[in-house]
């Protein structure tokens, strides 16, 4: 049992997804699995490590030794590899946040499976090398330890003249809720910083109130330039004990950081805003949560998180999102009068979510639905949460395809009613629909609503060859942007001139195919790698057609991920409109392949060869 159960976890996360069948089922034969209770500290800081362990179930929390939470690891996450590939100790402290479940592999399994497989040493041990002592203790923080400090920083720093007494500056620092205060001249320059701890020292030395800040602060404290690193600062931080670091460029202070800095940006994951979310009572209060998700995506872009986890990661915090919005709108509202079931469609539904998204859901209510008794409760229901997910950055959907539209509010009998319509009759707009709705997923409500419906739904599109035929014309009317001679077909005019459209022209061609070759195998997995992945299996792709589809598919979301985490940083709005002159030369080759492999399909299909 342990060894299926491993088997088909590890074909869902990177980098195992990458190894054959064979090489999965020969790595099972050497996995336990091992359950911990919620609050079971599983290692301590410095323990000999003698396993590698993947997170199946559940939350682990990564602890520093001094205590303070790092990170919370979650389904798919792992920890031990930087001890293996080291000096075998624990850095940190791991203890069960949850109750949890994991798949653990010996130490001299996980070694050899390092050397003897490419993409499992090039996930975990990038270096090529075994990881220093200190590159050890960074490694689980990954992406923002490469980032400038001129990005880390709180700025401009609060500072004070260094002629003010103590009582004066101890009363600034409380009154904006400070840990720390530089001491600047009047030129700029930093002379100094006293702290909270400073202030609680000389209380208790009973120094006067009226005694200079000059006098009591720490002179010329240790600085960084704005240049250097998150891993400049951590080591630093690390090394002199110190919390607070003053960021100085030639001469004249021009930021601060903090450990509550450093904490606070590894704690925007999707697990923190996700705990955080579940804590908010108001539209407004959850907006402020759901501003974070672009520093989110260009953290974990910046760590080298794969596409598909990305959008995994982000859509879960909009499902978390519709939850609580739900939760909220039903301690407003009473109970529902008959059962419900609120699903997610468009990139929400196939978990491919990313910085820029709109909203696409619906409603399959209980046939004992009537329109005179119950349909105002549902629409102050479906308008309640729908205006929830715009104040939270999730526009209203242009097309009106949200449950706020009574067409999309409907009870089951008549879902079935339009899917069948749909089918029977294929005009361009019943195809433009029944793609949208092949990609429903549940989120919250009456899930037994939706038992079936999908697969039924399959079974009759294949069954009509007439509909499978318009399915295909409309997979084939979004094309890769490649003109003549291999080169790119950029947008001629207007506001995106010169640029390649990454979601219409990149991304929503292989969603397309994906989706067509579910309906051709009778698949009912919605998010696209995982279709591609199942039309392999199931032979309506062929291996090596398949393989280089998902490498395509990977490549081009990635980019287009780097680009939005790449205008995040630049203080911009994430969009998909890429100049491909910001791509280096071997970046641009590699895209125009990938759009080559998805155009090559598409002409395969079109031809009848598919």
């Amino acid at each position: 049992m342990t060894e299926t159960g491993f088997a088909d976890f590890a074909r869902r996360w990177h980098p195992f997804d990458a190894l054959d069948d064979a090489t999965i089922a020969e790595l099972a034969g050497n996995v336990t699995e091992h359950k911990v209770a919620s609050g079971e500290v599983i290692h301590a800081a410095g323990d000999p490590i003698a396993r590698f362990s993947l997170l199946a179930e559940g939350a682990i929390d990564l602890v520093s030794r001094e205590g303070t939470l790092i990170s919370q690891l979650r389904e798919g996450d792992y920890f031990g590899a930087i001890a293996i590939l080291g000096d075998g100790k624990a850095v940190h402290s791991v203890e069960a946040a949850s109750d949890a479940r994991l798949f653990q592999i010996p130490a001299k399994v996980f070694l050899d499976l390092v050397n003897d497989q490419p993409v499992i040493a090039a996930f975990y041990n990038r270096s090529g090398r075994k990881l220093s002592p200190a590159a050890v203790s960074m490694q689980s923080s990954e992406g923002w330890l490469s980032m400038p400090l001129s990005q880390l920083m709180s700025k401009p720093p609060f500072a004070c003249p260094p002629g003010i007494s103590l009582k004066e500056a101890a009363a600034r620092m409380h009154a904006r809720g400070f840990s720390c205060m530089l001491v600047v001249a009047e030129n700029g320059r930093l002379d100094g910083i006293v702290t909270t701890r400073d202030m609680t020292r000389l209380i208790a030395e009973e120094c006067p109130p009226s005694t200079p800040i000059s006098e009591v602060m720490t002179p010329n404290p240790v600085t960084l330039r704005p240049e250097q690193t998150g891993f400049d600062a951590v080591l630093l931080m690390s090394e002199r004990g110190i919390g607070h670091l003053p960021v100085v460029e030639n001469g004249i202070a021009v930021g601060v950081l903090t450990q509550t800095d450093m904490v606070r940006r590894h704690s925007v994951s999707a697990v923190y805003m996700i705990r955080d979310i579940a804590n908010r009572d108001t539209h407004e209060t959850l907006a402020e949560v759901t501003a974070e998700i672009p520093s989110l995506l260009a953290h974990l872009v910046g760590s080298g998180v794969p596409a598909h986890q990305v959008g995994h990661m982000i859509t879960s915090i909009s499902d978390a999102l519709t939850r609580r919005l739900i939760a909220l709108a039903e301690a407003e509202m009473g109970p529902a009068p008959v059962p419900w079931l609120w699903l997610a469609c468009g990139s929400q539904g196939r978990r491919e979510q990313t910085g820029v998204s709109d909203q696409d859901n619906c409603l399959i209510l209980s046939d004992d639905y009537d329109e005179a008794s119950h349909g105002a409760w549902f629409e102050a229901f479906a308008k309640f949460v729908s205006d929830g997910l715009d104040a939270a950055g999730y526009i209203y959907c242009p097309g009106d395809m949200m449950a706020t539209n009574p067409r999309w509010r409907q009870p089951l009998s008549k879902w079935r009613d339009y899917f069948q319509h749909w089918i029977r009759v294929p005009d361009p707009m019943a195809q433009m629909l029944a793609s949208v709705m092949f990609d429903l997923r549940p989120i919250a409500g009456e899930f037994s609503l939706f038992d079936g419906l999908q697969a039924e739904t399959l079974e009759m599109a294949r069954a009509d060859s007439i509909f499978r035929a318009h399915m295909l014309s409309n997979s084939l009317k979004h094309f890769p942007p490649l003109g003549l001679f291999r080169g790119f077909a950029l947008i001629r005019g207007g506001e995106h001139k010169d640029s390649i459209d990454l979601k219409h022209s990149g991304v929503v061609p292989i969603v397309d195919l994906g989706r067509l070759y579910a309906l051709q195998g009778a698949i009912e997995a919605v998010n696209t790698r995982e279709r591609l992945l199942e039309a392999v299996e199931r032979k309506v792709l062929s291996s090596s057609g398949g393989a280089d589809l998902i490498d395509a598919f990977d490549l081009i979301a990635m980019i287009r991920l780097q680009h939005q985490a790449r205008q995040v940083r630049e203080g911009e709005k994430p969009d998909n409109f890429l100049r491909p002159s910001r791509l280096s030369a071997l970046e641009r080759n590699h895209l125009k392949d990938a759009f080559g492999v998805v155009k090559s399909l598409q002409s395969s299909l079109g031809y009848g060869r598919g």
